[in-house]
């Protein structure tokens, strides 16, 4: 009766000359730049798409958020409305602060690839709210 096989166990200076071998030749095949798995990415890395995307979609939303505050002092007919209109700015500033910080936790590798979605989410949700904010705005006074 034959027993299994057991794979060889490789430590990180164990390397086989067909390992070699194989990177000179150009087959960079199941090569890895990390000789210790510590020094590895924990979700992988980030592809420059990737980083370019998300700054893309963090100005574009703080542009917005800050069109909408100028917004909120320009269209107001009276002090009462003001203080609503501005009161309603301050809001979206939380929000977009606690985006933000999401965004951060994102790039610094803190949350995992799926909370992506989370962030762009947010971004258009923000992004809705200050459309209806400006639209609010419009309603309610004409500078």
């Amino acid at each position: 009766m034959d027993r299994p096989q057991t794979p060889k166990v490789y430590d990180k200076y164990d390397r086989d000359d067909k390992d070699v071998n194989t990177i000179s030749n150009g087959n960079m095949e199941g090569y890895t730049p990390y000789e210790d798995p510590s020094e590895k990415p924990l979700f992988g890395e980030d592809t420059r798409r990737d980083r370019f995307l998300n700054l893309i979609v963090g100005v574009f939303t703080a542009l917005v958020v800050s069109v909408t505050m100028i917004l909120a002092f320009v269209f107001a007919p009276n002090t009462a409305i003001r203080t609503s209109n501005v009161f309603f700015g301050i809001i979206i500033m939380f929000v977009m602060i606690s985006h933000l910080i999401l965004i951060y936790w994102y790039r610094q590798g803190d949350l995992e690839p799926k909370f992506r979605k989370l962030i762009y989410f947010n971004a258009l949700t923000i992004i809705l709210l200050c459309i209806a904010a400006i639209v609010q705005f419009s309603k309610t006074g004409k500078p």
